[in-house]
């Protein structure tokens, strides 16, 4: 196809539209007319491209299913719709003389890694997925009429976010297993010395009853959110020395903590996170996460309680104790919580042993007390956040809060959402592969 071919084309596509061309007279309405004629001009180019490639498709020797001889069924017309418009075009299509029930065989649809029947490309649907991502449904179907004029339903764009979600849950399984047969290739980034954080957390999701029923009480289930990252210092606007987190990275699951272990194992390996200059892991006090610090990551990073979790407990221990409403109350919490801040721990540890040895103490309060005497005995070592911040570690699991935030609130948790299990994974894959920049051609592919 050469571009004296082309030319003709394109100019008689010019000549249609220069009157609303020249009839537009703010800069907007001429972009919009622009844009018309950029469209159509480019599916003319990509209509004659298709039949020249029509006229030099080999033709298949055998039936792929029985081996028989092919017979021609002449040229057969197909047409896809695009992000830039309905594209047409006609191609050589065989049938098996020994009737099979193959179908129709079109080797130049093979070639555009068509499938067959398929009516909307991969790149309509991938732009539909890229929406899915972050609005509902009906957003995306709308959105899409507005934004390129093409009219989607929101049960297409459900059913290519659940094919793209499939293929995404077998390409996490794929390096799973890679992962335990020890085949994993660790990704090449510059950022691999760096400072590396660790941190997980729990948020509940709604979801229905029943599969497949809608009615019924919402049920509430804890979705596992782990996040990983490299700390980069920079200098601000004022002088001061920044941490900024680079290659952050999310991994996220509807099931126990042995499968969230499973997926930041992965991620770990990927990253290369025993040549980090330090590893730190930090979350809140839950019991299930510590257990997975402790099976996964206490060998080669230090481990660091949430400081605002630690905080609470002081205060709810001085709320029962003091009790809140009391000047006495605030005070010792204030006093214990500067303390605990800057690297006296030991001392706020000393002060609840001496508060549970006070006479007439009542049970309520003993027993407040004791909990938080063994909360913070039990992590004595991840509470010295004068140190961890002298070293250039965050003391807040801030990030994590955010990353769950985003990954599962704003998307899951909106007004009357209720959600199956599969369809709640599909869309959960599609939104880590968005944030990890795996959002790639490999999830719209032929089938």
């Amino acid at each position: 196809m050469s571009l004296d071919e082309i030319i003709p084309y394109l100019s008689s596509i010019l000549q249609e539209q220069d009157c609303a061309l020249r009839k537009a007279k703010k800069l907007v309405d001429i972009i919009s007319v622009a844009w018309v004629i950029a469209c159509q001009m480019a599916v003319k180019i990509v209509e004659l491209l298709l039949e020249e490639r029509a006229n030099s498709c080999v033709k298949p020797d055998r039936c792929p299913k029985c081996g028989a001889k092919l017979e021609s069924k002449g040229l057969r017309n197909r047409r896809i719709v695009s992000l830039i418009g309905l594209i047409k075009w006609r191609r050589r299509a065989y049938g098996c003389t020994n009737k099979c029930g193959v179908g129709q065989i079109a080797p130049l649809d093979e070639e555009l890694g068509l499938n067959p029947h398929q009516r909307v490309g991969f790149d309509v649907q991938r732009a539909a997925c890229m929406l899915a991502v972050f609005v509902p449904f009906e957003t995306a179907s709308k959105l899409l009429h507005r934004l390129i004029g093409l009219k989607v339903s929101s049960g297409a764009i459900w059913e290519w976010v659940r094919q793209a979600g499939t293929k995404s849950m077998l390409r996490l399984q794929e390096e799973l297993d890679a992962l335990e047969n020890g085949e994993i290739e660790p990704e090449d980034f510059k950022e691999s010395s760096l400072s590396a954080i660790v941190g997980a957390d729990g948020v509940m999701a709604p979801f229905r009853p029943e599969k497949g029923k809608p009615n019924g009480r919402t049920v509430w289930r804890e979705v596992k959110v782990g996040m990983m990252g490299r700390v980069s210092h920079c200098i601000g606007p004022k002088g001061t020395v920044v941490r900024k987190l680079v290659r952050k990275r999310l991994v996220a699951v509807l099931g126990g903590i042995r499968d969230l272990k499973q997926r930041l194992v992965l991620e770990a390996t990927k990253q290369c996170i025993h040549k980090a200059s330090q590893v730190a892991w930090i979350s809140d006090g839950a019991r299930g996460l510590w257990n997975l610090y402790e099976d996964a990551f206490i060998k080669r990073s230090r481990g660091i309680l949430d400081f605002y979790h630690a905080a609470q407990h002081l205060w709810e221990a001085a709320r029962i104790w003091l009790d809140g409403r009391t000047n006495q109350a605030k005070e010792w919490f204030k006093n214990a919580r500067h303390r605990l801040r800057h690297g006296q721990h030991n001392e706020v540890i000393q002060d609840v042993q001496n508060a549970l040895s006070i006479p007439g103490l009542p049970n309520g309060a003993y027993r407040t007390l004791a909990n938080l005497l063994q909360y913070l005995e039990t992590h004595r070592e991840h509470i010295d956040y004068e140190g961890f911040k002298e070293l250039g570690l965050p003391i807040g699991s801030g990030m994590v809060e955010s990353a769950c935030k985003w990954l599962i609130q704003q998307r899951f948790k909106g007004v009357g959402m209720r959600w199956s299990e599969e369809g709640f994974n599909h869309l959960l894959h599609l939104r880590l592969d968005w944030v990890n920049g795996r959002f790639d051609d490999q999830l719209f592919s032929p089938q």
